[in-house]
């Protein structure tokens, strides 16, 4: 029985990472779950803890995300032909 919990708690960590996509289509899938009135209590209690870890997460990437664009589009433009400032890597020798 031991073993049966441990395959219960590691799913997560084995295998690759899925993408935003895979999760948040796991997240609609536990949604329709949890609205159908046949499901028993734990069980779409479960799901609804899982979708909620979920949702969590993929708010956290989303976030992620939204400051990485904002950088690039904050970012000043560099001008066509115009070399880069790599002063902390010059050695003072020209």
């Amino acid at each position: 029985m031991a073993k049966e919990k441990e395959k219960k708690i590691s799913p997560k960590s084995a295998g690759p990472a899925k993408s935003f996509e895979e999760r948040l289509e796991r997240l609609e899938k536990l949604g329709e779950k949890i609205r159908k009135s046949d499901i028993p209590l734990d069980e779409a209690l479960k799901a609804f803890e899982e979708g909620i870890r979920l949702a969590r997460t993929l708010e956290k990437e989303l976030e992620k995300t939204e400051s990485r664009i904002e950088l690039l589009m904050n970012a000043p433009e560099s001008k066509a032909g115009e070399e880069a400032e790599l002063g902390l890597f010059d050695s003072g020798e020209d």
